[in-house]
C-alpha cells in the first residue's frame, strides 16, 4: 500500500467546514442585495495576472508579498494581492464596452504571503465596491453610504466609520516642504495605531528634522468635532484646500441624511497604499478595535492611467470577509448553522422512492429546501442524520399515509407530529412554526 499523504493545509489557508461556510455566505447574499440596492454590477477578474499588471500600483511592502511564479510558458505571472488593481486593469480593457459612471462589486478571494494574526490570513475573501468615472462629492459620499447601509444590513453594533482625505495631508506637507517623502510618510504615519506615536515620531524624524515630525504628530493627532478637526487640518495646512472643501460638502451631505454620527474625522488614517488620491475611509468595530478594520478604501483618480490613456477617476472601499467574520464570532452576533436543509424526508419504504423525492420536489416549489434520505436505513439512522444536520422537520409517509395522499410531518426540535396532514398543510404548518422560532 501507498504510503498516505497527510492532508495537511498551508500556513494562512483554511477549510471551511459548512456550520462556517453557511454563514459566511448568507453575509455574502446580504452584502451583494445591498451593493444591488444601489445600482451596483457584478464583476470577476481572473487570479492570475501578469505580475507587471499587479506590481504597477501596489506598495513596497505589498510587493513583498505578492505570490509570484513563473508558469508552464514560462511567463511571470502572480495572484492578486487586492481587487481593486485588477480592477484598474479591467476598466482600462473594456473602457468601450461599458458605460460611465460604472459601479461595480466583486465578491471573490485575494492573497498576500503576509504574517498571519487574529482575522489576518494568506487567503482571503474581499468584497469590493466601487464607482468609476466621475470625480465628485456625491460619488464619494455614496460609497460611504453603501458602507453603512452594508454594515446596518449585517447588525453590527456600534460601529464608527473613519474617514480623512489625502489630498488635504498632501497640502500640509506641501505647506512643510517635505512632500517629496510622502510614500514613505503615508506609509509611516498607517501604522500609528500599531506602533505608538514614539516609535512614529523616531521614524518621522529620520526623513524630517524634530521640529517637521512634531507638527506631522499634531496634524494626525488632532481631536474635537468634525468640524474641529477639519478646521484645525486647514490651519495646519495653510489655508482651505479642495481636499477640505470637498470634505465639507460630503460632511453636509452625512448631516442631510442623518447619519452624521457615525463618521468620525480621522487624520491618522491615510491608507498606505500609494494609489490613494483622496477621501479615505477606515472602519473599526468599537467593541473589539484590536481586530482592525473591517472596512476601508478611498478615492483613487490615477490608478488605471498605467494602464490606459483614458481618465477614469475612482472611489471605493472593501470589506474584509474573514476579518469581519472574526469579529463577529468574537461579538457572538453570528450563529452557526449546519444546514440549509429545512425537511428531511424518510426514506422508509423501498417501494415509495419515487414518491419521496415527488413530496420533496413539491416542498421545493413551495419554498422550502428539502432532500430525501437517500438510503432505506432504520429510523434511528435517519433521525440522528437529520439532528446532526441539524435540520428542523421530517416528513413519514409509510404505506397507510401513502394510501390517504397523506403524509406525517415531524417538529424535530419540539418533538411534535402532526399526522395525516397533506403537503399543502405541512408547508403552512413548517413556514408558521419557522416564523413564530
Amino acid at each position: 500500500m501507498a504510503n498516505l499523504i497527510q492532508p495537511k493545509v498551508l500556513k494562512g489557508f483554511r477549510d471551511f467546514l459548512p456550520e462556517t461556510e453557511i454563514s459566511r455566505k448568507e453575509i455574502q447574499q446580504t452584502l451583494e442585495d445591498t451593493f444591488k440596492s444601489f445600482g451596483m454590477v457584478p464583476i470577476d477578474t481572473p487570479i492570475l495576472e501578469y505580475t507587471e499588471v499587479l506590481l504597477g500600483k501596489g506598495s513596497g511592502e505589498t510587493d513583498k508579498q505578492i505570490y509570484r511564479f513563473d508558469d508552464h510558458g514560462g511567463r511571470d505571472v502572480a495572484m492578486r494581492f487586492d481587487l481593486t488593481v485588477p480592477f484598474a486593469r479591467f476598466m482600462a480593457a473594456h473602457i468601450n464596452e461599458l458605460y460611465l459612471p460604472f459601479k461595480r462589486y466583486h465578491i471573490s478571494k485575494v492573497w498576500r504571503g503576509e504574517n498571519t494574526q487574529r482575522g489576518r490570513y494568506r487567503e482571503f475573501t474581499q468584497c469590493d465596491f466601487d464607482i468609476v468615472g466621475v470625480d465628485t462629492p456625491e460619488a464619494d459620499f455614496e460609497i460611504l453610504s453603501v458602507m453603512h447601509a452594508s454594515l446596518t444590513a449585517l447588525g453590527i453594533p456600534e460601529i464608527h466609520m473613519n474617514v480623512s482625505h489625502r489630498g488635504i495631508f498632501n497640502a500640509f506637507l506641501e505647506h512643510l516642504g517635505i512632500s517629496d517623502d510622502l510614500a514613505e510618510i503615508l506609509r509611516i504615519v498607517d501604522k500609528l495605531a500599531k506602533i505608538g506615536e514614539d516609535k512614529v515620531m523616531e521614524m518621522l524624524t529620520e526623513l524630517a528634522d524634530a521640529d517637521k515630525a512634531s507638527k506631522i504628530l499634531e496634524y494626525i493627532s488632532a481631536g474635537g468635532s468634525f468640524d474641529e478637526i477639519l478646521l484645525k487640518l486647514e490651519q495646519l495646512s495653510g489655508g482651505p484646500s479642495p481636499g477640505s472643501e470637498r470634505l465639507k460638502t460630503v460632511r453636509t451631505m452625512m448631516v442631510d441624511c442623518g447619519i452624521d454620527d457615525l463618521f468620525v474625522l480621522n487624520p491618522s488614517i491615510t491608507r498606505g497604499l500609494d494609489y490613494y488620491t483622496g477621501i479615505v475611509y477606515e472602519t473599526f468595530l468599537d467593541a473589539l478595535p484590536g481586530i482592525g478594520s473591517v472596512c476601508s478604501g478611498g478615492r483613487y483618480n490615477n490608478l488605471a492611467s498605467i494602464y490606459s490613456k483614458t481618465e477614469m477617476p475612482g472611489v471605493g472601499s472593501s470589506i474584509g470577509l474573514d476579518r469581519l467574520m472574526a469579529a463577529l464570532e468574537e461579538l457572538g452576533t453570528v450563529s452557526a448553522k449546519k444546514s440549509m436543509t429545512d425537511v428531511l424526508i424518510i426514506n422508509m419504504d423501498a417501494n415509495l422512492k419515487g414518491h419521496y423525492f415527488s413530496i420533496a420536489s413539491k416542498l421545493r416549489s413551495a419554498g422550502l429546501n428539502a432532500e430525501v434520505f437517500l438510503d432505506t436505513k432504520k429510523f434511528k439512522n435517519q433521525f440522528t442524520f437529520a439532528e446532526r444536520k441539524a435540520i428542523p422537520f421530517a416528513v413519514i409517509c409509510g404505506e397507510d399515509e401513502f394510501k390517504a395522499g397523506k403524509i406525517t410531518l415531524k417538529d424535530l426540535n419540539a418533538r411534535e407530529n402532526y399526522e395525516m396532514i397533506s403537503v399543502d398543510e405541512a408547508v403552512i404548518k413548517i413556514k408558521e412554526i419557522s416564523k413564530a422560532g
